[in-house]
């Protein structure tokens, strides 16, 4: 302490006379010979006299401050944790005199702090909270901090595992981020992911820290999105929506919920990496019932996003790109404008559409539909997923082929072979859905478009029993008159469907008798009950498997007696009067001899009595089988009700042998 006030009193005495030859020899003098000694007195004795010289130079410490504080550095790696102390102790002096002169030299002393952070001896911990505490105070009350220059040592650091190294880099951002004039929010995507990381770690302290930090990130990001780098962020946000830790995905969910209703279409191009994320999750249990949450508003809102727009979007990046050379926007008429030969609606539409191209040039996002179809596909196929996500990817692929047909029908004849698969599912709601997505692939003026059509050779399960496809000058070929005249027409996929649909009921047995009649009637009412039963009994009279054939009839003709759905074609059916009617009795009745019952309860619910009366005296030479008789005592159960008693009241059939009654069809 004597020879430090020695040191000080030399040192004012130089100040004085402004010698700074002789003020920088003798920082050097106890720099190289002392602070950097090999002994640790003189080590000890070389940083008190570097901390006297600067309480000496007062105001003018800044001239020297490199000289000062590179060797104190220096001894915050001494062996001797009593050094490393005093080297804590002497920094702070240094520091307290030079005050915002320092912060030039900032990155160097933030470096060792968060070194020292993790320092194993208490007290050197605890010089260096003070240390750190003194150079808060420095950077918030100055203007002059130099972020730009920090934030790559920034970038470096918040990657440390150490758990008070993460506690301190945290400490410090939120110093940083309370600072008005430090506008940290410009460089969060430099250090967002490490956040994340640090969100992680096994203490409850530096966690909570960590979630008021990002707390207050995500408040500025509310109160001015526009200067948000969202981009630059969003895979960020997706691979942290992914993570195995409850706090980590939920946080970044809740992000990821703010960034896609702040940003909107900008975060499009990331749909399939954020659908990858949110996807999963919509199938959590209670335990995780927040993330779940979150995660579905995250779906239903990046849903939105996707408008009809977006089906031209390609062409009209093409169509509207700025040329090389800025060029004149064409003028505007006025309304009086369209009297020469243009007429006003000419001349609306025609505004309208430089309008549409002036705000396409200013903001235009494509949307990456091959990417989410396959991260769709993808989902549909992993039959380890949860029921909500199986339904969740449906509405997307019923929602893009609504609002972008023509580019989704590129994809159909890749998808339709897991949607038919899909019909397997043990869940009714995701079967709905399902059939809800078929109907509109088969029912979309989009897919007549030329170049969509489905292969006729195209076989979605290898191996499975065959139906005869029809050829194209049959009734009703694979690519025409896929319905009757009187329906509204079904577009190429519709026949496809109707084949391979048959191909599943005759390879899946169980899934024809368990759900055969469920699909059906839905399909009547998603898409017209004429073209199905139409197109099917179509397929069924070319069909070989006689057995298949008749369990098949069957079941449509149960369903055409019984179910609600059906009553507009049941009531069509009792009137033969139209040759569109007539022409589908025939057609049905065509494919309904491959079971006689059906045929005979067919002609009932037409009214021709006479021909049911005539198929009934063949029943005598018919093989008896348990099957053939189980079939007459559901058609004797099916004449009592409602739907044949108006019929056949008063009609009674004369015992085999009697006289035939009179034709009252």
């Amino acid at each position: 302490n004597k020879a430090a006030g020695m040191e000080m009193g030399l040192v004012r005495e130089f100040v004085a006379q402004n010698n700074t030859s002789q003020i920088k020899h003798v920082i050097q003098i106890l720099s190289q010979e002392f602070a950097l000694s090999q002994h640790p007195h003189s080590r000890k004795g070389g940083l008190i006299g570097l901390a006297a010289c600067s309480i000496a130079l007062g105001k003018d410490s800044g001239l020297y401050l490199k000289e000062l504080i590179e060797p104190v550095l220096t001894c915050f790696n001494d062996a001797d944790s009593r050094l490393r102390y005093y080297a804590c102790e002497a920094l702070y002096n240094i520091v307290k005199v030079a005050r915002g002169s320092v912060l030039p030299h900032f990155n160097v002393l933030f470096d060792g702090l968060s070194k020292l952070a993790a320092d194993p001896d208490p007290n050197v911990k605890s010089g260096s909270e003070l240390l750190d505490r003194l150079l808060k105070d420095i950077v918030t009350e100055s203007n002059q901090f130099d972020l730009v220059g920090f934030i790559p040592l920034l970038r470096e650091r918040i990657y440390s595992n150490n758990q008070y190294a993460r506690q301190f880099i945290i400490s410090w951002i939120l110093v940083l981020e309370s600072v008005p004039d430090i506008n940290l929010l410009d460089y969060l995507p430099e250090i967002l992911d490490g956040l994340f990381q640090i969100l992680g770690d096994n203490s409850k302290e530096i966690r909570k820290m960590c979630e008021v930090a990002l707390g207050e990130f995500l408040k500025e990001i509310k109160k001015n999105p526009p200067s948000v780098k969202f981009a630059e962020m969003a895979n960020i946000l997706v691979i942290h929506c992914q993570a195995a830790d409850d706090l980590i995905q939920l946080t970044a969910m809740c992000w990821m919920r703010e960034f896609i209703q702040l940003a909107g279409r900008v975060m499009l191009p990331y749909s399939s990496g954020i659908l990858t994320a949110v996807l999963p999750c919509l199938s959590y249990d209670d335990r995780k019932k927040n993330i779940k949450e979150v995660a579905n508003v995250c779906n239903q809102s990046l849903m939105k996003l996707v408008i009809p727009e977006d089906d031209e979007m390609d062409e009209a990046k093409q169509a509207t790109a700025p040329p090389a050379e800025p060029a004149s926007e064409e003028p505007v008429p006025e309304p009086e404008a369209a009297s020469g030969g243009e007429s006003v609606f000419t001349w609306a539409v025609r505004s309208a559409v430089r309008v549409f191209r002036i705000s396409a040039r200013v903001d235009l996002v494509t949307l990456n539909l091959d990417g989410i179809v396959q991260v769709l596909d993808c989902h549909l196929h992993d039959t380890s997923i949860g029921m909500m996500t199986r339904i969740a990817v449906l509405k997307w692929l019923y929602h893009l082929y609504i609002k972008t047909p023509r580019k989704m029908f590129r994809h159909t004849d890749s998808l339709f072979p897991i949607l038919l698969r899909t019909l397997s599912d043990e869940s009714d709601e995701v079967i709905l859905k399902d059939l809800e997505v078929l109907a509109e692939i088969a029912s979309s003026p989009a897919g007549q478009t030329e170049g969509h059509g489905p292969s006729e050779t195209a076989d979605p399960r290898p191996g499975q029993v065959e139906l005869h496809i029809p050829g194209r000058n049959s009734q009703l070929s694979a690519k025409g008159l896929e319905c009757s005249p009187s329906t509204p027409t079904m577009n190429s996929y519709f026949y496809k469907f109707m084949i391979n649909l048959l191909k599943r009921f005759s390879s899946e047995r169980k899934l024809l008798e368990t759900r055969g009649a469920f699909i059906i009637r839905q399909l009547c009412l998603l898409l017209n009950a004429e073209n199905i039963f139409h197109s099917m009994a179509d397929i069924l009279l070319r069909e070989e498997d006689l057995k298949f054939a008749s369990t098949m009839v069957h079941t449509l003709n149960t369903i055409l007696l019984t179910s609600s759905e059906l009553f507009q074609l049941r009531n069509q059916l009792k009137d033969l009067r139209t040759p569109e009617s007539r022409n589908l009795f025939c057609c049905l009745y065509r494919s309904w001899c491959h079971n006689p019952v059906t045929t005979v309860s067919l002609c009932f619910l037409t009214q021709n009595y006479k021909h049911a009366y005539d198929l009934i005296q063949k029943f005598g030479d018919l093989e008896v089988t348990v099957d053939f008789l189980t079939e007459v005592d559901k058609l004797v159960q099916l004449i009592e009700c409602p739907i044949f008693t108006c019929e056949l009241s008063g009609l009674v059939l004369p015992a085999r042998g009697g006289s035939r009654p009179p034709n009252v069809g």
